[in-house]
C-alpha cells in the first residue's frame, strides 16, 4: 500500500490478516482504484515491477484469441463445429504431460439430450411430452 500512498492502510493491523483485509475489501479496493485511475495500464505494471508486486494486465477473450502465446500453448483449440467446420475454443488447463486432456467433441444441442437425460432420471414420455407442450423443454 506504500507504492500507492496509503501507508495507511498498510500499516493498519487490522489489515494484517486476511478477515480484517476482506472485511475491509470495498476500502482497499476504492484506494487502489483511486490510485490505478490515475495512470496508464504500463505505468501501473512498471510500477508494480519496480516494487516487486506481481502483477498482470486482464486480457478479454478477443485478446487471449489473438494472443499467439495462447495459440502456442494449446490454450485455443480448433474443434469440429455442430454445422460443420471448425470452431475456437478453450484448450484443456492444466497441461499435464501424462494426462493431457483433449476436447473430442463440440457441445451438445441446446436440448440434444434432454429426452435421454429425462429417461434415465425416470420421467416417462407422457410427462416428457407434456413439458414440451408446455415450453419446459424442446
Amino acid at each position: 500500500m506504500t507504492l500507492i500512498g496509503r501507508e495507511d492502510l498498510g500499516g493498519d493491523p487490522q489489515l494484517a490478516g486476511n478477515e480484517g483485509r476482506s472485511q475491509r475489501a470495498a476500502e482497499i479496493d476504492a484506494a487502489i482504484d483511486a490510485w490505478t485511475g490515475t495512470r496508464t495500464l504500463a505505468d501501473v505494471l512498471a510500477c508494480m515491477k519496480a516494487a516487486q508486486v506481481p502483477a498482470s494486465r486482464i486480457y478479454t477473450i478477443a485478446e487471449i484469441a489473438a494472443d499467439p502465446h495462447y495459440a502456442s500453448r494449446g490454450n485455443i483449440e480448433r474443434i469440429p463445429a455442430m454445422a460443420g467446420g471448425t470452431i475456437a475454443a478453450p484448450g484443456i488447463v492444466p497441461k499435464l504431460s501424462a494426462t493431457p486432456g483433449a476436447v473430442r467433441h463440440a457441445a451438445p444441442a441446446l436440448g440434444q439430450h434432454t429426452r435421454a437425460v429425462l429417461a434415465d432420471a425416470g420421467v416417462d414420455a407422457q410427462r416428457v411430452a407434456a413439458l414440451k407442450d408446455l415450453g419446459v423443454i424442446e
